[in-house]
């Protein structure tokens, strides 16, 4: 894939995403709340979308702020997101890092990448998730499909998650970086899958090198 070519990809990814459903994060972030989004990406950690959106419902109808999340008993925030996978780890680090909120900034979500990942359990993609769906500021969140895609379309070439998103940054054109993630996620989860994916039925497979892929349907 040529440089040049990532318009054309980008509206063509526009065109198909609009027929697959939000993810789950995605949906919560139209409530424009920092906490929000944060929140639902923790639990969302290789958990599976329809959990991530029960149980991010039933934890906000007990507790919508830091305040309150922090207050709420340990085993209340188990089984409020059971069945999410390692619920009882994510509970306790959704009360400890409502408590550190609460501590060190407030109550309030900070919007700085250096500040996001000081707290516990915050990573780099889920900084940049609250970066741009809470606080609308320029950020290029990379998941496992971001990173699989890019790199099977040809337009990076690196080994992790870290590496493509500082390539990014390097690389794709500003006004995309928000919604890169926002378009290669459920293209990855209904067209591009990780493995055997339906290059048939791709309207990329023009612009794609195909990279790593073995079998395709």
């Amino acid at each position: 894939m040529k440089n040049e070519q990532i318009h054309e990809v980008v509206r063509l990814l526009k065109k198909e995403v609009a027929k697959f459903k939000v993810p789950v994060v995605g949906v919560f972030a139209e409530s424009n709340d920092p906490f929000i989004v944060l929140i639902s990406c923790l639990l969302s950690l290789r958990t599976k979308d329809a959990v991530t959106f029960a149980a991010s419902g039933r934890l906000f109808a007990l507790a919508a702020n830091p305040k309150k999340m922090a207050a709420l008993p340990l085993p209340v925030i188990e089984k409020a997101i059971y069945p999410a996978c390692f619920y009882r780890v994510k509970a306790r680090t959704l009360k400890n890092l409502c408590a550190d909120l609460l501590a060190r900034f407030g109550g309030k979500v900070p919007d700085t990448m250096d500040e996001l990942l000081s707290l516990k359990g915050v990573g780099r993609k889920t900084a940049n998730l609250v970066l741009t769906l809470g606080h609308r500021k320029p950020g290029i969140c990379v998941d496992v499909h971001v990173h699989r895609i890019s790199n099977r379309l040809g337009y990076l070439k690196t080994k992790t998650p870290e590496e493509s998103e500082m390539a990014l940054r390097r690389k794709l054109p500003e006004q995309y970086w928000m919604i890169f993630n926002d378009l290669l996620v459920p293209y990855g989860q209904n067209l591009c899958a990780p493995v055997s994916p339906w290059c048939s039925r791709c309207p990329l497979t023009g612009y794609c090198a195909k990279r790593g892929v073995t079998t395709r349907r």
